[in-house]
């Protein structure tokens, strides 16, 4: 059974940073590409960065310059590295990987992060 634990949600202060982390099991971690996406308040989830098996990332042009995805095919864990964090980052995020070969995805269960003085 193929399980994303996210970690590493809460509440930040503008300008602070938070790393997320989404631990896999179950499956070949190092065939999928990895996303991380979030879903803000009353909208709808959008892509926020990606990760190929290969270690190629791409971002949403909001989150370019300030967030890092990163994989580490030892552990089955991909990371969000979150910096100058401002409110319009507060949503809920999810982890999301899709074998690159086969195109079947798995989503996790989500977790928090809220930015606010």
């Amino acid at each position: 059974q193929v399980q994303l634990v996210e970690s590493g949600g809460g509440l930040v202060q503008p300008g602070g940073s938070l790393r997320l982390s989404c631990a896999a099991s179950g499956m070949a971690f190092n065939v999928h590409t990895m996303h991380w996406y979030r879903q803000p308040p009353g909208k709808q989830r959008e892509l926020v960065a990606g990760i190929s098996s290969g270690g190629t990332g791409y971002y949403a042009d909001s989150v370019k310059g300030r967030f890092t995805i990163s994989r580490d095919n030892v552990v089955n864990t991909v990371y969000l590295q979150m910096n100058s964090l401002n409110p319009e980052d507060t949503a809920v995020y999810y982890c999301h990987a899709e074998h690159e070969r086969r195109g079947f995805d798995y989503w996790g269960q989500g977790t928090q992060v809220i930015v606010s003085s």
